[in-house]
């Protein structure tokens, strides 16, 4: 790498860090108080969701039959109970309107409902993923994602030894010099040994995102890797013949299966309507099925296995399931550490920055000269088009660089005696 493109990627690493700081800060506090959903809410939902256990239950079809006459909404599955003193969950929409309603399955009473939208964990995700300010704030998010792909891959560019007597660096940490020296440290070397799994996490978010999100669904459309047509049963149908199957009927079924993780059972909603049954389960997420049942002849209408879903939908799951700590224990508690990681290593660079900052000054790195390889710019080139939002700023960035050069040469002519 020559020394110009050197100076020009420290320059952008040194202005894209301190810029984007506010947001990964915000970004990284937000993740971890997310990943104790599960323990913050679990406490505060047992009185809806536990129920003691009575002699007889009611059937799934009577529980059925409550939920649809106690709420308003319109019930659209039912999630099948583990245990026995677990509440029936009926489901109506998904994602951010998801609500649920919870029936007792021994006294037939409703115990509660949930909304998604009302709960305080949906108040921090919204935070962390668009900033509580919509889709502006989405595109803000996704920005600083991007921003932070390039300086962790920059970042390693700088850092990366160079000589056989650098490789100290990647395990020193200077305790015992100057703060500004040993925060540089912190920073430098928790940015290299954090930076596979934290590429992994934000390759988790961008699906999430608006732009990039957007693209990467329309790649998998055009190349057909996402989920086959009939994975959610939307263009199946059931054969109407004589009385339907009871929603016993194919929760038995269903559970002759032996399906690990949670079984939903979509619900027919409409004469010719299908039962379509899904599981979740991300500690193997090969085990994922789809089965379509016939509401009348209750006989499988089609089945499909994970390995039926396309690859970049696959590793699409995988990675947002990695990113929210879902895989086990292991997988959480690796989030958590790079979360926290994140958070020290950004503020050890900041308050660096800020301990050899002169008064009056930003200290911005200096690099005028545009005489750079075209390696350089086939690269930034490429990360453009990859990471379309980063692109743009790019081109921001480079248009004020251009605006200030010619400013700057205005104001030296003005200066110029004739």
């Amino acid at each position: 790498m020559s020394k110009s493109s050197y100076k020009w990627i420290w320059k952008w690493h040194f202005i894209g860090g301190l810029v984007s700081f506010p947001v990964v800060l915000i970004l990284a506090l937000t993740g971890i108080i997310y990943l104790f959903k599960d323990q913050y809410e679990q406490p505060r939902y047992s009185h809806i969701k536990t129920v003691a256990v009575g002699t007889e239950r009611l059937s799934y079809q009577k529980q059925w039959q409550i939920a649809q006459e106690q709420w308003a909404k319109q019930v659209k599955a039912m999630v099948l109970p583990d245990e026995a003193n677990e509440a029936t969950e009926f489901v109506s929409g998904r994602f951010s309107r998801k609500s649920s309603l919870f029936v007792n399955p021994y006294s037939g009473k409703v115990t509660g409902q949930l909304a998604v939208k009302d709960s305080d964990m949906f108040k921090v995700r919204k935070l962390h993923g668009e900033l509580l300010t919509g889709s502006a704030g989405t595109k803000i998010v996704e920005l600083v994602g991007s921003w932070l792909i390039v300086l962790i891959l920059s970042g390693l560019v700088l850092f990366f030894p160079r000589k056989s007597n650098d490789w100290i660096k990647l395990f020193r940490i200077r305790f015992r010099s100057s703060r500004q020296v040993l925060y540089r440290d912190l920073h430098m070397v928790g940015g290299f040994w954090f930076s596979i799994v934290l590429l992994l996490i934000l390759a988790g978010g961008m699906p999430w995102t608006d732009v990039w999100g957007a693209g990467f669904k329309w790649v998998q459309k055009q190349t057909g890797t996402g989920h086959p047509p009939s994975w959610q049963g939307q263009e199946l149908s059931s054969k109407i013949d004589g009385d339907a199957v009871t929603l016993d009927e194919v929760a038995a079924y269903i559970k002759s299966k032996h399906l690990p993780g949670e079984v939903t059972i979509t619900l027919p909603q409409s004469p010719d309507g299908i039962f379509s049954v899904h599981n979740i389960y991300h500690q193997d997420q090969s085990q994922q099925i789809a089965i379509h049942i016939d509401q009348y002849s209750g006989q499988e209408i089609a089945s499909l296995q994970w390995s039926d879903v396309g690859l970049l939908m696959r590793g699409r799951m995988w990675a947002m399931a990695f990113h929210q700590g879902q895989f086990g224990m292991w997988n959480w508690i690796l989030v958590l550490v790079t979360a926290a990681g994140l958070l020290a290593l950004s503020s050890a660079a900041v308050a660096s920055f800020f301990l050899r900052k002169r008064p009056n000054s930003w200290m911005v790195p200096r690099k005028d000269s545009y005489h750079v390889g075209l390696g350089f710019y086939l690269l930034i080139l490429g990360m453009g088009i990859f990471l379309p939002l980063f692109g743009l700023s790019v081109i921001a960035i480079l248009m004020v660089e251009l605006i200030n050069r010619l400013a700057r040469g205005l104001r030296k002519a003005a200066l110029t005696p004739n």
